[in-house]
């Protein structure tokens, strides 16, 4: 009988441990922070792919919208509606022009809890996208390597933004791995050329609203050998956020290069 008893209750203590378990697990599962990538122009989603297999392995609740790419206030509104229906911790990661995005887009939104830039624009209010790449006395060979078609529907842009026609803007596919992706293989980098998606030249010259960067915690990963945005504009940018910093040598695409630093840098911000 006693023995019985004692094992009715070995059995019942192993069973609450269990269910102990379980629960604590189901519990830091559903408190992991949802991940969102936001990529920039000349690029889509899919340079994120590596760091977003990696944080999916890990456990996290993973999304990449794609950046519309078509004016700054737009894109952002569009961003902020997507993480608007997202429950829980948010930890927003913005690449090249999404980092000017993700800077509006997380204003207001209490959830936001870190920005995460790699090689991006940190604006702040009244800066527009191109004027940032001359902070910190840099100098940037993207505009000497772009090309501009008109689309169906292009409106005039108003003389503050340069007047003219508003057109899509592309990186040429002769020099976009100079530009873009330097440390990537070439043939990858000639497939990413080809499938580029090109942004609104107004996205480019529209000025910024409030820096979201001023209220959230940010890191920030700086490539030394970016040609698009200058490394001196990106440590402006880091350092004017108060941002928690790492340099590594890359080209602008540091996503698609060096998926480990950027995934690593992603997860001190979320945790």
């Amino acid at each position: 009988m006693r023995r019985k008893l004692f094992a009715g209750l070995a059995a019942l203590t192993l069973a609450v441990g269990v269910s102990l378990t379980v629960a604590t697990q189901a519990e830091a599962h559903r408190t992991k922070p949802t991940i969102v990538f936001v990529h920039g122009a000349f690029a889509d989603a899919s340079g994120f792919g590596a760091s977003i297999k990696a944080l999916q392995k890990l456990g996290y609740p993973v999304m990449a919208p794609a950046n519309p790419l078509r004016g700054l206030a737009g894109d952002s509104a569009y961003v902020k509606s997507v993480i608007s229906q997202i429950p829980g911790p948010i930890v927003l990661v913005g690449h090249s022009y999404g980092g000017a995005v993700i800077t509006n887009a997380a204003t207001g939104n209490p959830n936001v809890k870190s920005l995460v830039y790699i090689a991006a624009y940190a604006l702040d209010e009244g800066e527009a996208v191109f004027q940032a790449n001359s902070l910190g006395g840099g100098h940037s060979d993207l505009l000497e390597n772009v090309e501009y078609r008109t689309f169906p529907g292009a409106g005039p842009l108003p003389p503050e933004a340069g007047g003219g026609v508003d057109a899509d803007a592309y990186i040429k596919q002769s020099s976009f791995r100079q530009i873009f992706a330097a440390d990537v293989p070439a043939s990858e980098a000639a497939l990413m050329a080809a499938a580029q998606r090109p942004a609104a030249v107004s996205s480019l010259l529209y000025p910024s609203g409030p820096p979201a960067w001023k209220s959230v915690p940010s890191w920030y990963l700086v490539a030394k050998d970016d040609k698009a945005i200058p490394p001196e504009a990106e440590r402006f940018m880091a350092r004017r956020a108060k941002a928690h910093t790492i340099e590594i040598s890359s080209s602008h695409a540091a996503m698609v290069s060096n998926p480990k630093a950027v995934t690593g840098l992603v997860l001190a911000a979320a945790k």
